[in-house]
């Protein structure tokens, strides 16, 4: 650091009061205690961290704990079949088949605890162990007792020592002891020519943190190295086998160098910046009153253009309903001279009673002059009765006013910056017992605030006409705002259709709300599991990811010499690749996508001893008769069909789907309907296919996972613990749903 860094640093000194923004926790919004340090490098207290996890603690539990809940998928105990299992992959397998040793099964999940980052809003995996993993923040505490201590000066620090009356202020404090003393008592405990006149001794505090910072992982090391990727102190035993081993590390002394270097250096820029500062914030104080002047004039001015609309509605209002008055009255008029016209047809009153008293006059002549008109008069009222019509229609249908394009255009009024309307991601959009919904904008859009989801439920097969009509049942419900293309909706009830919508934010301006999108939830919960590369799997045929989510057979030179060896026939057996996750008990759904060009593809379940005796059985002696769900229709494979077996797999290969014969103890879909016709078992492949277990009813359903139509459903032997199941022939390749590997990869 140069020389004038150095007199610019110790000239420039910053009250302590000054800085009380930075000492702020942001959940608690108090001065921080006890602060930890996240994996994205904000603090927070200690408290609050723990509250956070206890508010989330049902998430967090359903995610990483699973294996300790009573009603737990996961097999906890492996069964016997399973042991032997283990003990034949460690011992080499049949034929090279399985050749990796030892078989991880996943029978114990480890917890995983994720809490969003009060500052960055990014989500936090604190791994197994939780809050123990993170550091104190050491630095940021021994400054917020200073702030303390600077914020009540009146108040002393009192010596730990001293006894009443005499109690003294104390005006040094030991590190080491961890208590505060007096002149006097810190010379009568620290006396010269003793180990402890070494100890370390600050100025009066209540903070006493440890001397040396140790490794929250292994509890007995200090923190001798800073790791570049991880951005945060480690032990060397971190480095040698822990979970920095592969990582870029950095001695202590020399990373503190570094960053005390930098930062001393960015303070100085900052420092040296000091007027350009001063002048930034005249103008934002600037435009912060030009921003109160023009939303005032703006709001002005929208008052303005409403209060001429509500006029102009006043206007319309008075003339159309003038009109219709006149109208009304007009008709009225009419049908009352017509009703008055009517009575004097009456006998004695009106026009023939007139006309009875006219018969009377006997003087011919005055009769004539007076008759010929009444004469007319009776002749136009007996017309009038015979052909009778009313003066006036009582129908108002001419007036009926349509507004619905007025109010239309009321609703989508908005000022000129209102953002379009996403528009749902169907593709992306994934939804299971937790929905993952994403939108896109248009391709011109300005940047966005942020977006709200909303979501309502319309209704499952599962429910009652009185669950339908509940209060839940077709009232939305939204999400809090989301900053980016997509959210998460969680809790969704299975087997039951759900609407959602979403519309954009930008300067309190929502945009009109997006079409809406249905999905159907699935009928169980999401099971999470990842291809296993232990147990069974074969390195020369199959190609495993590095994720464990894809999986692809490649039919080479090992493919083509397996064929040559066969001398009849060109069948030559399933390459098997089971989850790395087992189901004991419970009712569990998972989805995938088989690449439509594979060969031949089976999915499904199967149960540890079943799996045990494929693995078992060479590759090359396996014959289409040995397996009773091999896909070729053999009198032996129907009858044996119809018992229930330890597993069942389904068959899919060249962009079809094919339902096994029906049994009493299967059954399909009416758009499948398999009855004789081999054709009307054969489907299209669907993009996604789901499996659902149901563990306690020995049943296995399987779904086309976009439309959760059933495709086929049968009984299923769950004796013992069942694991899904993929066999691959021939070039082919599944793929697991993201939702579906998300519970077992790390965040």
């Amino acid at each position: 650091m140069s020389a004038e860094m150095r007199r610019s640093s110790s000239t420039t000194v910053v009250p302590i009061k000054n800085i009380e923004r930075e000492l702020i926790c942001p959940i608690c919004k108090e001065l921080f205690t006890h602060p930890l340090i996240l994996p994205c490098q904000h603090s927070v207290c200690h408290k609050c961290v723990r509250d956070l996890l206890l508010q989330n603690h049902e998430d967090s539990f359903d995610a990483g704990s699973e294996c300790s809940l009573p009603g737990s998928p996961r097999s906890r105990v492996p069964s016997p079949s399973m042991e032997r299992l283990d003990r034949l992959v460690r011992s080499g397998g049949s034929r090279g088949s399985i050749s990796s040793p030892g078989w991880r099964r996943g029978s114990v999940t480890p917890r995983v605890t994720t809490i969003p980052c009060p500052g960055c809003q990014h989500d936090i995996d604190l791994g197994e162990r939780g809050i123990s993993m993170l550091f104190r923040n050491f630095t940021l505490e021994s400054i917020v007792e200073r702030y303390r201590q600077a914020a009540r000066a009146a108040v002393a620090i009192m010596c730990n020592i001293c006894k009443p009356p005499q109690l003294q202020e104390a005006t040094k404090s030991c590190m080491d002891c961890k208590a505060s003393y007096c002149n006097e008592c810190f010379k009568l405990h620290h006396p010269w020519g003793t180990p402890k006149a070494q100890h370390e001794y600050v100025g009066p505090t209540t903070n006493f943190r440890p001397k040396v910072l140790m490794c929250p992982e292994h509890e007995m090391e200090k923190v001798n190295m800073y790791c570049e990727v991880c951005r945060r102190p480690v032990c060397h035993l971190c480095k040698l086998g822990g979970s920095h081993a592969n990582h870029k590390v950095t001695s202590m002394s020399s990373a503190y160098k570094i960053l005390k270097e930098k930062l001393a250096k960015s303070i100085h820029y900052l420092i040296s910046k000091e007027d350009q500062v001063r002048t930034q914030i005249t103008e934002l104080e600037l435009l912060i009153n030009q921003t109160e002047e023009n939303g005032q004039l703006a709001e002005r001015r929208a008052n303005e253009h409403f209060e001429r609309l509500f006029e102009t509605l006043q206007e319309r209002k008075s003339e159309m309903l003038r009109s219709i008055e006149q109208s009304r009255n007009r008709r009225l008029n009419q049908l009352k001279g017509q009703v008055e016209e009517y009575q004097g047809m009456l006998e004695n009153s009106g026009l023939v009673g007139y006309a009875q008293e006219v018969l009377k006059e006997t003087d011919q002549s005055c009769f004539v002059q007076t008759a010929k008109q009444l004469h007319i008069r009776i002749q136009k009222a007996t017309e009038s009765l015979r052909t009778f019509h009313p003066a006036a229609d009582p129908c108002f249908d001419e007036f009926v006013l349509d507004t619905s394009r007025e109010e239309t255009l009321l609703k989508e009024m908005c000022f000129g910056g209102v953002p379009d309307p996403p528009l749902i991601d169907l593709t992306n959009s994934k939804v299971y017992n937790e929905a993952s919904i994403h939108w896109r904008l248009s391709d011109d859009h300005l940047p966005t605030d942020h977006h709200v989801l909303e979501y309502r439920r319309l209704g499952g097969p599962s429910q009652s006409p009185s669950q339908e009509d509940g209060e839940d049942s077709g009232v939305w419900r939204a999400t809090d705002r989301v900053y980016g293309p997509s959210t998460m909706v969680c809790d969704l009830e299975p087997d039951t259709l759900y609407s959602f919508r979403v519309r954009s934010c930008r300067n309190s301006m929502f945009s009109p709300y997006s079409p809406e999108v249905t999905f159907h939830t699935p009928p169980a919960p999401a099971f999470g599991f990842l291809f296993s590369d232990k147990c069974g799997f074969s390195t020369e045929r199959l190609i495993l990811n590095k994720r464990r989510d894809t999986v692809e057979s490649v039919a080479g030179m090992a493919f083509l010499l397996a064929a040559e060896r066969v001398q009849t026939g060109s069948y030559i057996g399933l390459d098997y690749i089971i989850g790395d996750t087992g189901i004991s008990q419970g009712r569990h759904y998972w989805a995938f996508k088989v690449e439509p060009h594979s060969y031949m593809v089976k999915v499904g379940v199967a149960s540890d001893s079943k799996l045990l005796e494929w693995f078992h059985n060479p590759r090359d002696t396996s014959s289409p008769r040995y397996d009773h769900d091999s896909g070729h229709d053999s009198g032996s494979e129907d009858t044996c069909y119809e018992l229930s077996q330890p597993f069942t797999l389904l068959t899919l290969g060249m962009g079809k789907l094919f339902i096994p014969k029906a049994s009493s103890s299967s059954s399909v879909s009416s758009a499948s309907a398999p009855a004789g016709d081999p054709g009307n078992r054969v489907l299209p492949m669907p993009h996604r296919l789901g499996v659902c277990l149901d563990y306690d009813a020995c049943r296995v359903y399987f779904y086309d996972a976009d439309s959760m139509r059933c495709l086929y459903e049968r009984q299923v032997d769950c004796s013992g613990t069942m694991y899904p199941a993929f066999g691959l022939m021939g070039s082919g390749k599944v793929q697991l749903e993201e939702f579906i590997t998300a519970k077992r990869l790390t965040f």
